[in-house]
């Protein structure tokens, strides 16, 4: 029994620094790892709820519930909340307090101030394209161009205004100012919900050719005709705008999501 007494009352055997080190190292990694893998999960349902409100799955007004959004991506609410928190900042969602998230509905007022901002910002930065663009930048803008008309060709209108405002991101990044690039990615995601909100059923979301008119100003380098195209270009989608129509709801999220 003296001897057990003697067993138990040992001190435990210290641990070393290098296992300490080892053990605080191999947690720090496998917490990374976590955080990115959860990271990656929470982009991907980003880009996913972003699609479908760019493509007109998701409808202005919509309201998305967290319960059912986390039960669709398997996913916890939290990471719903940072998914909506993140696209509310891109003001493509409407966060309504102790009522919930709703896909952003832009009023026919902002709608014409999403295109007076359009209209001082995207001339110029065609004209700055016009001056700098190389050819594989060229070579991508054409790649867009030739997509879209081919979806236009299908008359897939979710994916020609997808297109549409990619080819308008394109632009505003390969013209080279980050700060400008950040603000025409808001105005153009707002633009793709009002073309959603206002255009008509058998609209063309942008007007046929005039991407392609757009692009060929670009390969000569001409400066003037571009900013004058993109003018005319934005005059001619806010004037095709219906604000008399909406867009349906659908409720199925299994479906949308599908």
């Amino acid at each position: 029994m003296r001897t057990r007494q003697i067993l138990d009352e040992r001190p435990p055997t210290p641990v070393r620094p290098q296992e300490q080190r080892d053990a605080k190292v191999l947690r720090l990694g496998q917490e990374r790892r976590a955080k990115a893998a959860a990271g990656a999960d929470a982009e991907l349902i980003y880009r996913r709820i972003l699609a479908a409100i760019i493509e007109h799955r998701l409808a202005p007004g919509r309201k998305l519930v967290e319960e059912r959004l986390a039960a669709v991506f398997g996913a916890s609410r939290a990471m719903i909340r940072q998914v909506l928190t993140r696209l509310s900042h891109e003001m493509v969602v409407t966060l309504v307090p102790n009522r919930g998230a709703f896909v952003a509905e832009p009023t026919v007022e902002e709608a014409r101030e999403v295109f007076e901002a359009r209209r001082l910002i995207e001339p110029a930065l065609a004209r700055k394209l016009a001056l700098s663009a190389t050819p594989a930048q060229l070579a991508r803008l054409r790649e867009l161009v030739v997509t879209e008309e081919k979806a236009r060709a299908q008359r897939d209108r979710q994916l020609v205004i997808r297109l549409s405002g990619e080819f308008h991101l394109e632009i505003a990044e390969m013209a080279g100012n980050a700060i400008l690039a950040r603000q025409m990615r808001e105005l153009t995601l707002l633009t793709c919900l009002i073309i959603i909100l206002y255009d008509s059923p058998v609209g063309r979301a942008c007007p046929e050719d005039e991407h392609r008119r757009l692009l060929e100003a670009f390969s000569r380098r001409d400066e003037e005709t571009a900013a004058a195209l993109m003018l005319h270009h934005l005059d001619h989608v806010e004037q095709s705008l219906d604000i008399s129509l909406a867009a349906q709801e659908d409720d199925d999220l299994e479906r949308i999501f599908s």
